[in-house]
């Protein structure tokens, strides 16, 4: 406690060392002679499919231009994403759509960049200055890869063999640049 009443200090969310994958874990050989949880399915035959949680409505709202959100695409591909490494049970469908909403936000704040350009006029002074969608766009993009990070970080610890491959966050930019065509999807 500090000196005027307030708690300060301490381990804070995230510090420390990270968690090893379980693939690490397993290939090591449990060098700290803990209980490792390993999801095995002894009989796969008998597993049933889950259907995707539906998104949440505002998540292809239609915006004040006219045009759909876009999130409910963005939340799909990431939950088949998920659903193919089998790890869709272990995401939250809030987390999921909090990461959807950030990248189709993001995608907004591109797309009117790309229009209007990156300077605007200053309401008062009538001078340049730096777009507000561009700051906005920054913050939405870095919310979305700290939300994507969680999510990889749950697959990662929770698959047993190493993942190499292509994640939906891979393609943002190949994504935005065609929206920028007017080919969005």
């Amino acid at each position: 406690m500090a000196k005027d009443g307030t708690n300060r200090g301490g381990a804070r969310p995230g510090a420390g060392a990270k968690k090893k994958p379980l693939a690490d874990k397993l290939m090591e050989g449990n060098p700290g002679k803990r209980n490792i949880t390993v999801v095995q399915f002894d009989n796969a035959a008998d597993l049933e499919g889950r259907d995707m949680p539906k998104p949440d409505e505002m998540l292809s709202a239609i915006q004040k231009d006219g045009k759909p959100l876009q999130a409910d695409a963005i939340y799909k591909e990431a939950w088949e994403w998920l659903h193919e490494r089998g790890c869709s049970h272990l995401i939250s469908p809030q987390l999921l759509e909090m990461y959807a909403m950030s990248v189709a936000r993001w995608r907004q704040c591109e797309a009117v960049v790309t229009e209007y350009g990156h300077l605007s006029k200053h309401p008062t002074t009538g001078k340049a200055q730096k777009s507000p969608f561009v700051a906005m766009g920054e913050d939405y993009k870095s919310q979305a890869n700290r939300i994507w990070m969680e999510i990889y970080q749950i697959v990662k610890e929770n698959c047993s063999s190493e993942y190499s491959g292509q994640s939906p966050q891979d393609d943002l930019m190949e994504r935005l640049l065609t929206a920028r065509k007017g080919r969005i999807g």
